[in-house]
């Protein structure tokens, strides 16, 4: 099965990780959760944004994720896939050169890349969005934007995938059954 890195950090969305994680190994697939500065062992703290008829979502106290290898020493060549979930992680991870460089060689090897919600803000840090068509949280569809790419608008009930070539993005955690299932179809198999 696949070896799928998955990117999160303080306040990653806690569905947007833990849900798709527990997805991908259900699916027998191995997935290393790594963030900057913590390594096996250590965890990140979640938040859980709701959708609950205010102007944005809420934000409610998560759980801990667990993380299970080392952010230093990372070798992203040893990976066959990546996933970045949403939440507040992304707006700071997007500050960290060696989080965009390991973007930007699973976009250079065309790898599989899922993204979800806050997600792409990497992904335009990373540069790896110009002429590419990218779903994600609308509040973030300006980055899509300016980073080049083309803002493709959710479903009413934000529980739709877009597929572009390699890259598989989602506007937030309603709609796992679409993205997960799109990004599992693009996975190696043996």
């Amino acid at each position: 099965m696949a070896k799928i890195l998955m990117l999160v950090g303080d306040f990653v969305e806690d569905y947007e990780a833990m849900v798709p994680y527990q997805m991908l190994l259900m699916l027998e697939h191995e997935v290393a959760t790594v963030c900057p500065g913590k390594s096996a062992g250590d965890s990140v703290a979640t938040a859980i944004h709701d959708f609950e008829g205010h102007q944005t979502y809420s934000e409610k106290p998560g759980h801990r994720f667990a993380i299970t290898a080392d952010f230093d020493g990372l070798q992203p060549e040893t990976y066959d896939a990546l996933v970045i979930p949403g939440g507040r992680a992304p707006e700071y991870l997007r500050l960290n050169e060696k989080v965009l460089d390991i973007v930007r060689h699973f976009a250079d090897q065309n790898k599989p890349i899922a993204a979800v919600c806050h997600g792409p803000q990497i992904l335009a840090a990373a540069g790896v969005l110009k002429d590419r068509e990218c779903s994600c949280y609308p509040a973030v569809a300006p980055e899509v934007q300016i980073g080049g790419g083309t803002y493709m608008t959710p479903g009413e009930g934000m529980d739709t995938a877009h597929v572009d070539g390699n890259l598989v993005t989602a506007p937030a955690w309603p709609a796992h059954p679409a993205w997960m299932r799109e990004f599992c179809r693009l996975l190696p198999s043996d």
